[in-house]
């Protein structure tokens, strides 16, 4: 049945379409942005980004800040514990042209939690609240957003920490909250508590608020903006090699069957994220960062096996190449069509 996409704002940023990328570490970069955007992405926010890492011109930065004109509205994100670190490297992205500072309070990772940022910041809630205000003081023409979890603790029934954050953060002119939906201790194993996003909506109606967690095909995005009522959903490890995800999204809403995307629009994709990949990480990482990108468009064939352990012995450009001319043909897919991710568009 036809549901209704509606678009959503953050502060002044209009974003046409309620399914967005979210930012992964090591895939939300700006070459894989630029392909989403091209097939239907309407607004991404980049890899989280370390404040310390703002405030230092070296490579790393260069590469993690790099935009397009066509990454339009972004999100620069950034993780850090210190008021005095993330207000000044807010204000830095908010001079390098981001359209939207985002802050992770949510990231589960061991090494950020145990270096007290991303995730670890849920059980301090007072420090994000200080936070949170040095970056709202600096940061004058850009609105900001947060990302928290529900809880620290998978124990936790009560959600006090999330509560008073979000409650402080709406009130202190914070333009959008992202929730996800797992406690920070269960990182991503188990369910989503999509219970816990639809309380979360009535606890704050007329906010801007996204929801996260658990959608793996483009079905889950409408299923959760219906459930939950959220104005928005972010995509993350469901959005991965299938760059086709946000316009099968328009096409499942309005009652279409999912674009499927033909051999020779799929070698022409992973032909030009090659490309991108190499020119932003150069030509000798390029080829091997591309494999993991690889392996995830794998699942799109129908021997995905097989594809996955070639991507993985890429070294270079030549593999890379020698992988498509190999596995990307008309013949490969002439008797099963897409794989994969073709059983997953619908309900």
């Amino acid at each position: 049945m036809p549901f209704s996409l509606r678009p959503f704002s953050i502060g002044p940023i209009q974003v046409a379409s309620p399914v967005v990328l979210a930012a992964l570490a090591g895939y939300s970069d700006l070459a894989y942005r630029h392909i989403c955007r091209r097939l239907g992405c309407p607004y991404s926010t980049t890899e989280a980004m370390l404040d310390k890492q703002m405030l230092m011109d070296g490579r790393l930065r260069r590469r993690l800040v790099k935009q397009s004109a066509t990454d339009h509205p972004v999100a620069a994100q950034i993780m850090g514990c210190k008021a005095e670190t993330m207000a000044p490297a807010a204000l830095v992205l908010e001079e390098m042209g981001f359209d939207v500072i985002d802050l992770n309070f949510a990231c589960p990772v061991r090494k950020v939690v145990g270096r007290r940022r991303g995730g670890w910041m849920m059980d301090h809630p007072d420090e994000v609240i200080e936070i949170i205000d040095a970056v709202l003081a600096a940061v004058k023409t850009k609105p900001v957003t947060i990302k928290l979890r529900r809880a620290f603790h998978e124990s936790d029934t009560e959600y006090a920490a999330f509560y008073k954050i979000a409650r402080h953060a709406y009130d202190a002119g914070v333009a959008a909250i992202c929730v996800h939906a797992r406690s920070v201790t269960q990182k991503y194993t188990g369910h989503a508590d999509w219970d816990f996003i639809k309380a979360a909506r009535a606890a704050f109606p007329g906010r801007t608020l996204l929801g996260s967690g658990d959608i793996m095909t483009p079905a889950d995005a409408i299923r959760m903006i219906q459930y939950t009522g959220v104005d928005g959903v972010t995509a993350a490890r469901g959005a991965i090699g299938n760059p086709w995800f946000f316009r099968q999204v328009q096409d499942i809403a309005e009652g279409r069957e999912p674009y499927r995307p033909t051999v020779p629009e799929l070698r022409e994709v992973l032909d030009e994220h090659f490309k991108m990949g190499c020119e932003l990480y150069g030509p000798r990482r390029g080829p091997k960062i591309m494999r993991k990108f690889g392996i995830k468009y794998a699942r799109m064939h129908p021997h995905p096996s097989k594809v996955r352990a070639a991507f993985i012995n890429v070294k270079k450009a030549s593999d890379w190449k020698a992988v498509i001319d190999e596995f990307f043909t008309e013949k490969n897919f002439a008797d099963h069509g897409l794989h994969g991710l073709a059983a997953d568009y619908t309900d």
